[in-house]
């Protein structure tokens, strides 16, 4: 019961649409730091998280320098970056973090020396190497992002996959409960058989007795032999007793194997929707990961 109630959980979990993967793309902007007007680029990061993106872009400024990252009015700035990534010497960094609609705008002016900025006029190869570097980063987070989605789907796939196994294990448990009560009852229709023969037997045996009884004289042989019928007594109601259990436990089997056909029926019903859900959730992940592919290819 536990797996049909977990499985009916799995069938309430909402299918979200797959926005298809978007270009990223890095261009030529001015970014304002406090009142200066900066040179500098912006790239768009799409489906990323905030807070996540922060923090990983924060990281990147910082790491192989004691330098950190100030943020004021939300306008980061940090002195002597090393990305050896754009230049083997230490930069200045100016950035933005913007959340959109349904993406970020990461803006970035990296300074040289006073009054140089890397644009255009700074020269091709480090204009070229900053824009591959913000790219990258970006790249990176919406790689991230993708990849995480491709986790919680195949996670989805794999608890579906679970209680299909589950299901079939639960099949199997109940088709062998069916098998053991078949033969439970075969073991009692044959001890009735037995017992009604004993029955049959005693029964005769016991009429016998009592009508030689009654020709008898009082005397240790007629107290022997009312002693000898009390036995067969005992006996018949044994195996009355006995035809009894057994026939309960018939009847008792007989029931539990209708229910085990009925909860049979209910599991494979659950079986069908689960693959109909598998199929399903195998195309979803499959869709995922395709758009992480292509992500990773930008």
């Amino acid at each position: 019961m536990k797996t049909i109630y977990a499985f009916v959980l799995l069938l309430l979990i909402p299918c979200i649409g797959i926005k298809s993967q978007v270009p990223i793309s890095v261009s030529l902007d001015s970014l304002k730091i406090g009142k200066s007007v900066l040179p500098g680029l912006t790239v768009n990061i799409p489906e990323a998280n905030y807070e996540k993106t922060l923090k990983a872009w924060i990281k990147i400024l910082e790491t192989g320098t004691k330098s950190k990252v100030v943020t004021e009015n939300n306008e980061m700035s940090i002195f002597g970056a090393k990305t050896k990534d754009v230049v083997p010497t230490t930069v200045n960094v100016y950035s933005k973090l913007i959340a959109r609609d349904s993406s970020l705008q990461l803006s970035a002016s990296f300074e040289l020396g006073k009054d140089k900025y890397i644009d255009k006029t700074a020269g091709e190869t480090d204009f070229d190497k900053a824009k591959n570097f913000l790219k990258q980063f970006a790249k990176d987070q919406y790689v991230a992002v993708a990849q995480d989605r491709v986790d919680i789907e195949a996670k989805k796939l794999k608890d579906l996959q679970k209680e299909l196994s589950s299901l079939e294990k639960e099949k199997a448990r109940l088709q062998k409960s069916i098998q053991s009560n078949n033969s439970s009852i075969i073991t009692e229709k044959s001890n009735i058989d037995v017992q009604n023969n004993e029955v049959k037997t005693v029964s005769a045996s016991i009429i016998d007795n009592n009508s030689q009884l009654n020709s008898m004289d009082a005397g240790p042989a007629k107290e022997e032999r009312q002693k000898y019928i009390k036995d067969l007594e005992k006996r018949q109601k044994k195996a009355l007793s006995a035809i009894e259990s057994s026939q309960n436990r018939i009847n008792k089997s007989n029931s539990e194997i209708d229910q085990a056909n009925r909860d049979i029926a209910t599991n494979e019903l659950m079986q069908e929707k689960a693959r109909e859900q598998i199929a399903q959730q195998e195309a979803v992940v499959q869709k995922f990961t395709n758009k992480l592919t292509t992500i990773k290819s930008y």
